[in-house]
């Protein structure tokens, strides 16, 4: 695998380094070895934070793990990336599509079944036009954590979310 590692608020000493590959070089079983993985290490106040994130075919491997100590932050990512990937590869096996990157010693493993995802309510609701400041008034209203809505300035269908530190985020379609 191939590491892109960057920080912000922080040297990358040798010692993280090594920490970062040794630990993230166990998924090196799942995939081939032209896999990029990016890493991102920073640190605000207390917090230690890493971001890894493994572009697969299509879709994202992400995780972020934040605790006082980035050995530990690191340890806690490899363990949600490789539960993410026994999720995906059974998304994979489902939809009987082609592993792209992964090892084929990995998708030909049989595993037990993951947590299967089921969809147990659906819900209907009327989108009307409003403006991004709105809809996050109404997500509070409504106490959620994001709102869909038809963005009133471009007539296309947005979500508005709640990020960490009281603030917003909004996203947006792209074609």
């Amino acid at each position: 695998m191939r590491y892109t590692i960057s920080g912000k608020n922080i040297d990358i000493t040798e010692g993280l380094r090594n920490a970062i590959t040794e630990k993230l070089g166990k998924l090196e079983r799942y995939f081939t070895p032209d896999t990029e993985v990016i890493v991102t290490l920073s640190v605000e106040k207390e917090r230690q934070k890493i971001e890894v994130t493994i572009p697969v075919k299509g879709n994202i491997i992400r995780s972020e793990q934040v605790s006082n100590d980035m050995y530990v932050s690191i340890d806690l990512v490899e363990e949600v990336i490789e539960r993410q990937l026994r999720k995906y590869k059974h998304k994979i096996i489902e939809k009987h599509k082609e592993g792209g990157i992964f090892q084929p010693e990995f998708m030909e493993k049989e595993e037990e079944d993951p947590q299967e995802i089921k969809i147990i309510r659906t819900k209907h609701f009327g989108i009307k036009p409003m403006y991004p400041e709105d809809a996050c008034v109404q997500m509070e209203l409504l106490g959620h954590n994001f709102f869909v809505f038809c963005n009133a300035e471009t007539e296309e269908v947005n979500v508005v979310y709640k990020r960490k530190g009281n603030t917003y985020g909004l996203i947006e379609p792209e074609f």
